[in-house]
């Protein structure tokens, strides 16, 4: 069976009428995932309780207590924004937490299982730095459930590739300076946040950024997979791969310029699964609703087939 941490409370996350980061988004996975010919693989899990109110002490080590704070009381006082991309209503407090404990939930069966699960959440969170949320984000998921595994699930080494068409950069300030945990992102550049330059390499040699030009293909993509990516992966040898699986890059995405199709993230799984069965993907970016219900579609079957 394959997990997928998801509640309809993610819906709630009320970004408004005409943003991207839509509710629709997880429905729309939804949906595409309950119609394949597999769906009877898929075991649907609820965040825990426990680890909803855990979630809030992780958080509190990797974000300010000004941070949260703040982005607590905006909330609570009928919301706002971050900064102009990124909404907070009423409950989105309470919403990204409840993100953050689904990544937690996620560590705990891919290291109990040997197995590759998905955490199917929102907000996203790859841009959220220690101080500030900001793109959409409001907690750095990722980068937390780095820290988890090493600090609580008694494991040595965490790597986390992000395939989002935009730099982690959230991600990144907050794992570049442990070096049990490399970081490795493929993204659209120059592109927002403007980030992720491939002199930028960690304070351990623990970060590989891969910019790439608009308009890349598999053709382009593929062939960083095989010379830089699964290298750099091999040679650090995780005991637990994260995935922030954005699915942006594709050729039909609002808010950037490339142009992968849904079927290619199949593809990047593969090569991933050649390296470790233990993955967490987790949802961040990806706009278009139906390519990116097919590029989840296609970022999971492996995993069923291969399993």
């Amino acid at each position: 069976m394959f997990p997928i941490i998801y509640s309809e409370e993610f819906l709630k996350h009320d970004t408004g009428l005409y943003h991207p980061e839509t509710p629709g988004r997880l429905s729309a996975i939804v949906e595409a995932l309950k119609e394949t010919p597999w769906a009877d693989q898929l075991e649907w899990h609820l965040p825990t309780p426990a680890k909803e109110k855990e979630a809030f002490s992780w958080v509190s080590k990797f974000h300010t207590r000004n941070y949260i704070n703040y982005l607590q009381s905006l909330a609570k006082e009928g919301g706002g924004m971050l900064d102009p991309d990124t909404p907070v209503s009423p409950l989105s407090y309470d919403i990204a937490l409840l993100a953050v404990s689904a990544w937690l939930d996620g560590v705990d069966m891919v290291l109990k299982n040997h197995q590759p699960a998905f955490a199917l959440v929102r907000p996203p969170g790859h841009h959220a730095t220690k101080t500030m949320g900001m793109g959409f984000c409001l907690f750095s998921n990722a980068a937390i459930a780095a820290h988890y595994a090493l600090e609580k699930k008694g494991i040595n080494k965490v790597a986390i590739l992000d395939w989002d068409v935009h730099h982690g950069n959230g991600t990144e300030e907050l794992v570049e300076g442990n070096p049990h945990i490399v970081y490795c992102s493929l993204h659209q550049f120059p592109c927002y946040p403007g980030t992720g330059r491939a002199s930028d390499r960690g304070h351990y040699d623990n970060v590989l950024n891969i910019p790439l030009p608009p308009g890349c293909t598999l053709k382009e993509y593929e062939p960083m997979f095989e010379k830089k990516i699964m290298p750099f992966l091999e040679r650090f040898s995780p005991d637990l791969l994260l995935v922030s699986a954005g699915y942006d890059a594709n050729h039909d995405d609002p808010l950037a310029m490339m142009s992968l199709q849904p079927p290619d993230y199949g593809v990047f799984t593969r090569y991933l699964l050649g390296l470790t069965r233990r993955i967490l993907f987790g949802l961040e970016g990806g706009y278009n609703l139906e390519v990116m219900s097919q590029s989840v579609v296609a970022t999971v079957e492996p995993c069923i087939i291969s399993g």
